[in-house]
């Protein structure tokens, strides 16, 4: 599993850019993920995409995935159930 900025064991942070062209998953120097979507951050999309993006990412079932905070923010902490 790959290893962002982590609050605890089990989170990670993660900076969402949503409507983009190239969706994709980089690293800041900190460790955040920065998750670039082509969804619209409207009625969840974008969240389910990043769900989608991250759980691929990290090599995890999507389900194992729960936004703790930020849920309607850019910036958001994602919980990894194991």
């Amino acid at each position: 599993m790959s290893e962002g900025t982590t609050l605890d064991s089990r989170t990670v942070k993660v900076k969402v850019y949503t409507r983009s062209s190239r969706p994709r998953i980089e690293t800041d120097t900190d460790g955040t993920y920065r998750v670039f979507v082509s969804s619209a951050p409207e009625k969840g999309k974008a969240n389910a995409e990043v769900i989608k993006a991250l759980a691929r990412h990290l090599g995890v079932r999507k389900s194992a995935l729960e936004v703790v905070s930020g849920l309607t923010a850019r910036e958001k902490v994602i919980r990894i159930e194991e």
